[in-house]
């Protein structure tokens, strides 16, 4: 098994990346729209890339704020998905502020690993490379709302 690194400076205070990890609405906004559900499990997130994978659901399994936000994938998938090599892998998010410039604030280092995936799985390096993307669209969304924030 392996771990699935990122490291991404995100040019937003920490409180605005946590928010932006923490809640199905905030991660709706870079990822994909997401539910959250009260289980005996606790809270899990849900969503629904499309028929071929069906429902990913992953257990919020810890949240500390402006620091760290942990999930566990525990939804079954049909071997020919890319979600199938998820289940029982975790996700964490972990935020450090960083000294940002004078003209921008303060910024904040977002380290993610997803740890337990298969390195032989025929996905992974898709998977790699999708969370690069995802993580992408993540920085560019809390950047882009830091510069509408400080616009008005």
């Amino acid at each position: 098994m392996t771990t699935i690194h990122h490291q991404v400076p995100i040019h937003a205070p920490v409180e605005n990346v946590y928010e932006a990890i923490s809640t199905a609405q905030g991660i709706g906004t870079w990822w994909d729209k997401q539910i959250a559900v009260k289980t005996d499990l606790g809270l899990v997130l849900v969503h629904n890339p499309g028929p071929e994978h069906g429902a990913v659901k992953m257990r919020v399994v810890e949240r500390v704020p402006n620091t760290r936000v942990e999930w566990e994938c525990i939804s079954q998938h049909p071997r020919s998905s890319p979600a199938s090599a998820w289940t029982g892998t975790r996700f964490m998010f972990d935020l450090t502020e960083a000294d940002g410039n004078l003209e921008r604030g303060r910024d904040t280092i977002l380290d993610f690993r997803q740890t337990g995936y298969d390195e032989k799985s025929e996905f992974f390096e898709s998977n790699r490379a999708a969370w690069g993307e995802v993580l992408g669209n993540l920085k560019r969304v809390v950047e882009s709302n830091r510069s509408q924030g400080s616009a008005k």
